[in-house]
């Protein structure tokens, strides 16, 4: 079916315009000029959606998210169906999982695994990373067939000593092999080592409530971890992506990095944007442990939430994605209720990014066009899916949401879709709301109604990062 959407604003990372979006099938036709000849020709054969006082904006593409992740003994609450359900209610239409090699075994039996998990339960479409967990000369060979079978980013931890940590002579090894097949390094930026140590130090003196998370993964920590790992991205001259990035000493090395013309790009997400030690990781009780994440949310009290709304008005910071990670309170966070070190790390905000960022845009922080920039166009071009993802453009996939921004709306576990038994932005208060929502062409979500089925998403086969240099 043909349908014109018209009477709206089209926003892209270049700008805000009046104009009406023409597809037909999964695929973009054109953009029309609103009254032009084309357009009034257009009207006459298609199906026509009013969007006037709404924003047209190209789908959300979160790639960073955790559906279904093995962890602590449990699992993210959330799974394929119903992650990528609620992340359609946010607006987004591509997530990027992770595919997860364990300790002796190949990369393929890891990403066949997920792959496996994923066939036939996603109701949007998804791609995956591939984490590396046992850097070998096998696994290093491996590297180059991944990519070819279209995962093209590769994810290390210097965090989580035993278990996913990389020392620096494995980091170095996976960075130029990287420098050889044009994969895009992902990077926990952590020191793991010496977290380990304050956090042991920390429960030896009884120090064991959620808010002690926050106080063991020091800011330094993070600035330290960025600044070796963009130093040994150098040395094996191999692009860097550092994930969640929550500090603002990390971003000074970032910057830093940028500044000196290295190829190091950063992402942070929304909890870093909006929540604080003092006001959410150290709520009373046990509360706190519905913050707990890694990297952890930091002290309002040092602006770091400032210098992060800053580096995304400088690029400093590309991206913004999720980290989505859910567990319930109820017999997952409370796993670590005498041991902070044992709550399993993770928030759940997949369906609430869009929003979350918008509200930038209401405030002053950020433009219209950036909002997308950062949530849509610069992910795709990033993970190697643009122009199919990220963009209204002919050709590109008709991944299409079209947004109120005047809607007025509190967001509450009592109306967010993710399998969750609390929401870390309960109470929030928010304006813009998504709408309507089209996966490939296909109406998923209108007017408060979901519409879509898990099994429609399909596996993205990316292509290199177009940000390699």
């Amino acid at each position: 079916m043909t349908i014109l959407i018209k009477g709206g604003t089209v926003v892209s990372a270049t700008g805000a315009d009046p104009a009406e979006v023409l597809f037909d099938g999964e695929k973009i036709i054109a953009l029309l000029q609103p009254g032009s000849e084309l357009a009034l020709s257009a009207e006459k054969g298609a199906e026509v959606v009013d969007a006037t006082g709404r924003l047209v904006v190209p789908g959300g593409v979160d790639v960073h998210v955790h559906m279904g992740l093995p962890l602590l003994g449990t699992r993210a609450s959330d799974d394929f169906e119903s992650g990528t359900i609620a992340a359609a209610w946010g607006g987004t239409t591509t997530i990027v999982d992770f595919a997860a090699q364990e300790r002796g075994q190949s990369l393929r039996d890891g990403l066949d695994t997920r792959l496996g998990e994923a066939e036939g339960e996603c109701a949007i479409d998804y791609g995956f990373h591939m984490t590396l967990a046992d850097v070998n000369k096998d696994s290093l060979a491996e590297m180059d067939h991944i990519v070819d079978e279209g995962v093209s980013s590769f994810k290390l931890f210097m965090a989580y000593p035993g278990t996913v940590y990389s020392d620096d002579a494995q980091i170095l090894r996976a960075m130029q092999q990287a420098a050889g097949n044009g994969a895009l390094m992902l990077m926990h930026a952590e020191n793991g080592i010496a977290i380990d140590v304050l956090a042991e130090q920390a429960v030896e003196r009884g120090e064991t409530a959620p808010v002690n998370h926050g106080y063991v993964r020091r800011a330094e920590l993070e600035a330290e971890a960025a600044f070796r790992a963009i130093q040994l991205a150098k040395v094996g001259a191999a692009p860097l992506y550092i994930v969640h990035l929550s500090a603002k000493q990390a971003l000074e090395q970032v910057s830093r990095a940028r500044r000196e013309g290295a190829n190091v790009f950063a992402e942070t997400c929304p909890q870093y944007l909006y929540f604080s030690l003092e006001d959410h990781l150290a709520k009373a009780g046990f509360d706190g442990a519905g913050y707990v994440c890694s990297t952890p949310v930091r002290s309002k009290h040092e602006h770091h939430q400032d210098e992060l709304w800053t580096g995304l008005r400088t690029n400093d910071l590309a991206v913004v994605a999720t980290d989505h990670c859910p567990f319930c309170m109820k017999d997952q966070k409370e796993l670590g209720r005498n041991d902070f070190r044992a709550i399993p790390n993770g928030i759940g905000g997949v369906e609430h990014r869009m929003d979350m960022i918008f509200q930038g845009v209401v405030s002053g922080q950020i433009s219209l066009p950036r909002w997308v920039e950062l949530c849509s166009t610069t992910p795709a071009r990033m993970m190697g899916m643009y122009p199919k993802k990220g963009t209204l453009q002919p050709g590109a996939d008709a991944d299409i949401v079209i947004y109120n921004p005047k809607k007025r709306w509190t967001i509450s576990v009592d109306n967010h879709h993710m399998n969750m038994d609390y929401s870390a932005y309960e109470g929030i208060d928010v304006t813009g709301r998504v709408e309507t929502v089209y996966s490939r062409g296909r109406r998923i979500l209108h007017d408060e109604c979901f519409e879509g089925r898990k099994g429609h998403g399909q596996f993205i086969r990316r292509s290199l990062s177009q940000y390699l240099i």
